[in-house]
């Protein structure tokens, strides 16, 4: 079968399609013939190797995280799934990639896709929808009424968190440019600051929880416009100590991470502000609740592009820029 890889880390990581062997579901996984794999800006981040201390690939290995498709065969020990079902899931931090015309899944991760969704639509969903869920009803225990921020807001992740912080009763500010102030807003954002005439940090206050989804300084600005008590709960780092220790990392990776988050919670403990890292983990469970609230269109997918598996490679390339107005999506079956 074809499987998009790459086979080393660092600047020259190959990227290309590979004919492998068909994967063999172990006892508690299904096997997925893939229909499509959305894309996410850390499927671009793994071959440089950025991730290699935290996230376990033999090498070659496959790229992709979400997908979307068919069971096919299970596992002994599987309950859940029989062969026939159309299903979706993230497969990140498992060992394996979704870019490719089957993959193994891990019962415990996948769901049955939502009935009024096509494939490329559930594709879109996994991690973006699993981040948010963790994100705000775990770590921020948004509640309604709550003010939340969530900078750029037309992105992937953007897209689907203003929609569930809004379904959870929360008010949302957000970032976009000038084309997309209006979109957003119809999307359900309360308050949407125009970054090329604007400094959000200037316009915003009185929030009480922020959704790092920016690399730079922005979380730091963010910071002026928290409530004492407020929380950040950030996507892109500074990784921190707490995170090393549930991941079970070493006394040096633990010690590297706090030094590199030593800025920001210095920063934030002085007006009385909670941060921390956040390292999405894929869970069926959840992502079967999320279902629900889509066949309820309490929320939608958002797809920017589709591209075919043939040009996998320009469709991580067009993502990196960081200009998708929602997801990108690779579809492996025509």
């Amino acid at each position: 079968m074809k499987a998009f890889r790459f086979k080393r880390y660092g600047k020259s990581p190959e990227l290309g399609f590979d004919d492998v062997d068909y994967p063999t579901p172990g006892a508690n996984d299904i096997l997925v013939k893939v229909h499509a794999a959305g894309l996410n800006p850390i499927d671009n981040r793994v071959p440089t190797g950025i991730f290699k201390p935290i996230l376990q690939f033999k090498l070659p290995a496959t790229l992709g995280s979400d997908l979307s498709g068919v069971v096919v065969a299970v596992g002994s020990r599987v309950t859940r799934f029989t062969p026939g079902d159309e299903v979706f899931a993230s497969i990140f931090d498992t060992g394996t990639g979704s870019l490719a015309e089957f993959a193994t899944v891990p019962e415990s991760v996948a769901a049955l896709k939502p009935a009024n969704l096509d494939f490329v639509q559930a594709a879109s969903l996994p991690m973006v929808s699993l981040t948010s869920w963790q994100a705000l009803t775990e770590r921020a225990g948004l509640r309604p009424g709550q003010k939340i921020f969530i900078p750029a807001g037309s992105g992937g992740i953007g897209t689907l968190a203003i929609q569930l912080a809004k379904y959870l009763g929360a008010r949302v500010g957000t970032t976009t440019s000038t084309g997309n102030v209006a979109w957003l807003e119809r999307l359900g954002a309360d308050e949407v600051v125009d970054y090329k005439t604007q400094a959000f940090e200037k316009v915003l206050s009185g929030y009480d929880t922020v959704l790092g989804t920016i690399e730079g300084d922005t979380i730091e600005k963010s910071i002026r416009i928290l409530k004492p008590g407020g929380k950040i709960v950030s996507l892109v780092g500074p990784l921190d100590a707490a995170f090393a220790r549930a991941r079970g990392l070493n006394f040096l990776l633990t010690l590297a991470f706090g030094m590199m988050s030593r800025r920001i919670m210095r920063l934030a403990q002085k007006r009385g502000i909670a941060y921390s890292f956040l390292f999405v983990r894929p869970e069926g469970e959840q992502l079967d609740q999320i279902g629900k609230l889509i066949e309820a269109e309490r929320i939608a997918p958002v797809i920017d592009k589709v591209f075919p598996f043939a040009e996998t490679k320009n469709a991580l390339a067009y993502l990196a820029q960081g200009h998708a107005k929602g997801k990108v999506v690779v579809k492996i079956i025509e």
